[in-house]
């Protein structure tokens, strides 16, 4: 008797205030290429589904949460194979939004945990089975004078600080610019570049 294919969950996180922007355009095109390869998807706008990013005093003691939007987050995450997130750089970091969810959803005893129960400067246990993260991120400045005078922090943030302290270690993150002077043709050819990243993430 064959065994029936479990879904394949992709996950995919955005943060914009103007669901006409080129970086809700970017989340849109990645839900639509994971389906494309048969993932069941999930798609978070934080600011359509009105995500507090405010983390209370409960969440800040690794008490649990008492918002069923975070919770329901949490267990997205925790079922999501891929996982999308895209946002733009806002100096050097998340937005503000964004950076609420990744406070809020990659919680202690949801996204890691420590051997002895509590955080005592122990190096952590990643608990996401997330297999592939890919970050999208846009920007306003050319990536010579990013890596020269900031030094792109967002590099660190997601991968080293975040996700792979969360288990997640394979983690692939490209940057379109500059967006404000931007065309169609470029933005076009932008979203046909996203499709190919996440298909071929979805497959490796």
């Amino acid at each position: 008797m064959e065994v029936p294919t479990p879904n394949r969950i992709g996950l995919i996180v955005v943060s914009h205030p103007d669901d006409a922007s080129f970086t809700v355009a970017i989340a849109r095109r990645c839900e639509i290429s994971l389906q494309s390869v048969g993932f069941t998807t999930h798609f978070c706008n934080l600011y359509a589904d009105n995500f507090n990013p405010v983390l209370t005093r409960r969440e800040m003691r690794g008490l649990g949460t008492d918002d069923p939007l975070v919770q329901r987050y949490r267990d997205l995450l925790l079922s999501a194979e891929v996982l999308v997130v895209v946002h733009p750089n806002c100096w050097g970091a998340p937005p503000a939004m964004m950076k609420g969810w990744m406070d809020r959803v990659f919680a202690e005893g949801s996204a890691y945990a420590f051997e002895k129960d509590s955080d005592q400067g122990d190096i952590p246990k990643g608990l996401l089975h997330t297999r592939v993260a890919v970050v999208f991120n846009t920007s306003n400045t050319e990536e010579e004078r990013e890596q020269i005078v900031f030094g792109d922090p967002l590099e660190r943030i997601w991968k080293q600080c975040l996700l792979q302290y969360c288990g997640v270690q394979n983690v692939i993150r490209h940057v379109f610019r500059i967006i404000a002077t931007s065309s169609v043709a470029d933005r076009e050819r932008w979203l046909d570049e996203v499709s190919r990243i996440v298909v071929q993430a979805a497959g490796s």
